[in-house]
């Protein structure tokens, strides 16, 4: 496989496919991130995740067009605002999920599963209906159009970096959140023990709505980041949810470090083998080096320590 290239082509080969691993490493990291609040916090399967990321897509599609028809003038700073509605109707549609469906199946993993994935189905028939069945693509500022150029022959697109701040931006966010503020307390409290929570006062069916509904929220997120790399379909979630929940598993479900360092691992492992084989055999590789790993230590790379 690398035997036709020399050693300056392979490095120049790998930085390139490295740089351009950064954009599906910020909807890894993006992904993840809602997933393993939702997975590892609340051990609720969401199979329906990569539809309210499609919704956070539709959202920053949407807030594309009415400020290319409407203001025109301010099309230059749409994104940021996009972002700010996509996660805030994601996290709305969490919320009601989590009122009408969720909060009647915790500790009912497998039933979590099959209602999330009917949930699923449901959502991607409603865009269908809603959008179309035509896959769109989001216009872009012009200052997120381009590349820096580090050499001759590697480039850095903008956009993929305003992506990836975006991610990396999120998830200090999160930890400051989950480890650094009293509404983080409630929930790891109210994860460890949910009836000594309950019993020291703090309203748990609260916090697991506002929990479910904040990972769908940065789900929302992850469909802004989405739309720089994709065109959005009513199925393109699915694409996604399954490497979402290998990068939290591989990750260590309950670890917010293992999560950004799992979504870079495969991020540029997939996208440096793409360059060498087929997409779906990229994919292939990479999730038998993942299981491999996961035989050996099935705890994921970062194991979170609770005392019992």
């Amino acid at each position: 496989m690398f035997a036709d290239y020399s050693a300056a082509e392979l490095t120049s080969i790998f930085a390139m496919q490295g740089f351009a691993g950064l954009s599906l490493f910020s909807v890894f990291v993006l992904m993840a991130l809602g997933l393993a609040i939702i997975f590892g916090q609340m051990g609720v399967i969401n199979m329906a995740h990569g539809e309210f990321m499609i919704l956070g897509a539709y959202v920053t599609w949407l807030t594309s067009g009415f400020f290319s028809s409407h203001l025109p003038g301010l099309f230059a700073a749409y994104f940021p605002v996009a972002i700010l509605l996509a996660f805030l109707a994601s996290a709305l549609l969490g919320g009601a999920v989590e009122w009408l469906l969720i909060r009647h199946l915790y500790k009912r993993p497998l039933d979590t599963l099959l209602a999330t994935w009917g949930l699923s189905l449901i959502l991607q028939q409603a865009y269908r209906s809603i959008f179309g069945a035509r896959e769109v693509g989001v216009r872009m500022p012009d200052w997120m159009m381009g590349s820096y150029a580090i050499t001759d022959m590697i480039e850095v697109p903008i956009n993929g970096l305003f992506v990836m701040g975006i991610s990396l931006l999120t998830a200090l966010g999160v930890y400051l959140l989950m480890y650094r503020s009293t509404w983080g307390r409630k929930v790891r409290a109210v994860v460890q023990n949910r009836p000594m929570a309950g019993a020291v006062g703090i309203n748990t069916q609260q916090v697991d709505r506002v929990t479910f509904a904040l990972g769908c929220g940065i789900a929302g997120i992850a469909g802004s980041a989405f739309t720089m790399i994709g065109s959005t379909g009513p199925t393109a979630g699915q694409l996604y949810i399954v490497d979402t929940f290998l990068v939290v598993v591989f990750g260590g479900a309950q670890s917010l470090l293992g999560t950004i360092a799992s979504a870079f691992t495969i991020s540029q492992a997939q996208s440096t083998m793409e360059f060498f084989l087929s997409g779906s055999m990229a994919k292939v590789y990479t999730l038998l080096v993942v299981v491999g790993i996961l035989m050996v230590r099935p705890q994921g790379l970062f194991a979170s320590r609770i005392r019992h």
